[in-house]
C-alpha cells in the first residue's frame, strides 16, 4: 500500500510540476474527449475477463463525462476533475492493487500530454 501511495504522490507531483513550468498552455492545447484504447490498456494491465468487461465501462463511462466535461461552459475545470477521479475511484474498485498503480501512472502521463491539469 506504501507502494502504491508513493507511486501516486510520484506521478501527480510529476504532472503538476510539468504544467507549473508552464510547458502546456491551455490556449494551445486540444480537448481530450476520454477516449482510451481498450485493447492496449487490457493487454497492457493484464486484465482477467470479468475485469475487461468492467473496464470498457468504466472507460465508456469516463469518455462520456470527458464529452460532456469539454462542452461545458461552467465550471469545466471542475468537471473534468470530477471525471478524472471519479474514474479513478472506479478503476481502484475494479482493479488489484498492482494494476491500479500501473493505470494511475498511465493516467498521470496521459493527462500530462493531453495538457490537463486536476490539481487544485
Amino acid at each position: 500500500m506504501k507502494k502504491f501511495g508513493l507511486t501516486l504522490v510520484a506521478a501527480l507531483a510529476f504532472s503538476a510540476s510539468v504544467l507549473a513550468n508552464g510547458v502546456n498552455d491551455s490556449t494551445t492545447v486540444a480537448k481530450w474527449d476520454g477516449s482510451i484504447n481498450k485493447a492496449k490498456l487490457s493487454k497492457y494491465l493484464k486484465l482477467t475477463v470479468t475485469q475487461k468487461e468492467e473496464v470498457a465501462d468504466i472507460c465508456d463511462y469516463f469518455q462520456e463525462q470527458m464529452k460532456t466535461a469539454n462542452r461545458s461552459t461552467k465550471n469545466a475545470d471542475q468537471k473534468v476533475r470530477n471525471a478524472v477521479y471519479g474514474n479513478l475511484k472506479l478503476m481502484k474498485e475494479t482493479l488489484d492493487e498492482k494494476q491500479y498503480a500501473k493505470y494511475v501512472r498511465l493516467m498521470a502521463l496521459t493527462l500530462n500530454n493531453k495538457g490537463i491539469n486536476v490539481e487544485k
